[in-house]
């Protein structure tokens, strides 16, 4: 493999050329002790200064087309990636995903700046750089964290950590009197470009956080926080816990007013319910009457029975015709029918009619005497 001439450096001391020059150990002759990637992720990334690396074999130059390749398991790429990473965000893991996955075998360096530098730079941070370390160390695609790292990368800082390739988003990043403090390491061909994610970042959570203010403010203190602790006026409490306290009222009155609406709807179900069931109840109510007491009715055909059982029990028999009559005697005749029994027996139609009737029979008595 060619390894890097000791004299083809660039104007800012970076190599930046390969020969065909073969140091005097060759790679079989030294073999590499280089710090290899995390295989568990049951324990967060150590810091630079607990695992450098002492490999004695060349650190020969890559290119990116060699290191895509692949290379040997003792001999990772060792990608380095440096930021701020204040309020670690996904935004923060994905570009760090990325710089682990640019080749087979990676090693990802990451470097995190000081409060110092970065107030001096850039501006105040939410999280102090202890905080920040250790957010990084538990990423799982660091295998090493580099405390209090430059903010402009220089030649002896990559031969001390033996970096390979530097990756960042390719947007110029322009910061402490430069246009593009990643221009040098572009030149020398060690740059590996990243893509940022959009809709999130350090800067928008801020955002987030200063234009809902009150509401954030007015949360803390509903946990137990004390105004001093927030740096709230006497003023700012008193109207945030007011505005706490309507704000209970509102949802106990929600609360009532969704248990109402829940009450209602069980009892117009029960209600359907028992309307549905009294409508099948007299249903087979009318039903049930209908078969007893309708015009071919089970009722009517009993009671026909019954009638014509009492009429045939009140009805003489009548006397066998084979019977022999009873000698009358001589001395007696029968005696002839009164003619009234003669007389049609039908109900009279009228009162007068009845009074008429009535008259001839007490004139045809006083005839037969």
């Amino acid at each position: 493999m060619p390894v890097l001439a000791t004299n083809a450096e660039s104007e800012t001391g970076i190599p930046k050329a390969l020969s065909n020059e073969l140091p005097s150990q060759t790679m079989e002759e030294i073999e590499h002790t280089c710090p290899q990637p995390r295989l568990t992720l049951c324990a967060p990334a150590p810091f630079a200064g607990e695992t450098s690396c002492q490999c004695k074999a060349p650190h020969e130059k890559l290119t990116i087309a060699q290191a895509r390749l692949g290379t040997p398991v003792d001999r990772p790429v060792r990608v380095y990636a440096d930021g701020i990473f204040d309020l670690f965000h996904s935004g923060h893991a994905r570009a760090l995903m990325q710089a682990k996955a640019l080749f087979p075998n990676s090693y990802l360096l990451v470097g995190v700046c000081s409060d110092d530098l970065t107030h001096k730079f850039k501006g105040f941070t939410v999280m102090n750089e202890a905080e920040r370390y250790e957010a990084l160390r538990h990423c799982r695609y660091v295998d090493e964290v580099i405390r209090d790292a430059p903010w402009t990368l220089t030649p002896e800082f990559l031969e001390k950590h033996k970096i390979d390739f530097v990756a960042h988003d390719d947007i110029p990043y322009s910061s402490a009197g430069s246009d593009d403090v990643y221009k040098h390491i572009k030149e020398a061909g060690m740059f590996v470009p990243t893509q940022r994610t959009e809709g999130i970042s350090t800067s928008d959570i801020i955002t987030r956080i200063v234009r809902d203010y009150d509401v954030y403010a007015r949360r803390n203190l509903q946990r137990g926080y004390t105004a001093k602790e927030l740096n709230v006026s006497f003023i700012n409490e008193k109207k945030y816990r007011f505005q706490n306290q309507v704000d209970k009222m509102k949802e106990k009155v929600k609360n009532v007013e969704e248990r109402s609406k829940e009450f209602v709807n069980r009892v117009e179900e029960k209600s359907h319910d028992l309307i549905q069931k009294w409508e099948e109840k007299s249903r087979e109510f009318i039903g049930n009457f209908l078969e007893l007491f309708g015009p071919d009715g089970a009722w009517k055909q009993m009671f026909q029975e019954r009638s014509g059982r009492m009429l045939q029990a009140l009805s003489p028999r009548q006397s066998p015709t084979s019977s022999p009559t009873r000698g009358r005697s001589p001395s007696r005749s029968p005696s002839p029918p009164s003619p009234w029994l003669l007389r049609k027996t039908s109900p009279p139609s009228s009162p007068k009619a009845a009074s008429a009737s009535i008259s001839s029979m007490s004139e045809g008595d006083e005839d037969e005497k």
